[in-house]
């Protein structure tokens, strides 16, 4: 008599984006993987927080854009709350400028949404191994880096610190003081005080040089 299968286990993903449709997609095709499936979905650092406890997922797909809050700071927030599960950030944001950070911050990958979808999949499964997803042309920067012994990156913006490029990035979006404090959570206070340090680091001199700079960037990094 043939001994029946033993079913293997799925591992349970949770997507965190702010795009619904987006979250639809993703979710259609890891759910229609054999050794995949969603287990919960969220738009922003508040509703994540909420969510996970509940949702016990082993891997999780994060966008750096949310609706509201940031990608970096929620990766950052999970490890600290969790040091097991696997965290791979996908965005449409420059790769040699958010991947290192991304892996600072606690992650386990890094995806450019421009990618194909076969290669979120192929970046979840590394993670889910053990191991770190990065494309080759990162990983040969990174080791490039490490054996020079240079930190030098993608320009000044990459001097930056991720809570500077995070406010430098809103004012590029056109959202005002406030507006940018109440994304961030912090003070308008404190976002004056980033607004400060990025016009040093970067060579500017007015808010007016600061703001055009930070709307070209956004411009040419979306």
């Amino acid at each position: 008599m043939t001994e029946p299968k033993l079913k293997t286990r799925r591992s349970r993903v949770f997507i965190i984006d702010d795009h619904p449709i987006v979250r639809e997609g993703l979710a259609l095709q890891i759910g229609g993987e054999p050794d995949m499936v969603v287990c919960g979905e969220a738009e922003d650092v508040a509703d994540a927080l909420a969510r996970l406890p509940a949702a016990v997922p082993d891997a999780i797909l994060v966008d750096i854009s949310l609706k509201t809050g940031n990608g970096i700071d929620l990766v950052k927030r999970i490890r600290a709350r969790d040091s097991t599960v696997r965290i791979l950030v996908w965005s449409m944001h420059a790769e040699n400028l958010y991947a290192e950070r991304a892996l600072r911050a606690g992650a386990n990958g890094y995806v450019n949404k421009r990618d194909a979808t076969r290669q979120v999949l192929e970046g979840l499964r590394v993670v889910l191994a053990g191991k770190v997803y990065v494309s080759a042309d990162l990983a040969s920067q990174l080791l490039t880096r490490l054996v020079s012994g240079s930190r030098a990156a993608a320009g000044a913006v990459a001097l930056l610190t991720d809570r500077e490029l995070e406010a430098f990035n809103l004012l590029g979006r056109g959202l005002s003081t406030q507006q940018i404090a109440e994304q961030m959570h912090v003070s308008p206070k404190t976002v004056e005080t980033y607004r400060i340090r990025v016009k040093e680091k970067l060579g500017l001199t007015t808010l007016a040089e600061l703001i055009q700079r930070a709307t070209h960037w956004v411009l040419e990094n979306d």
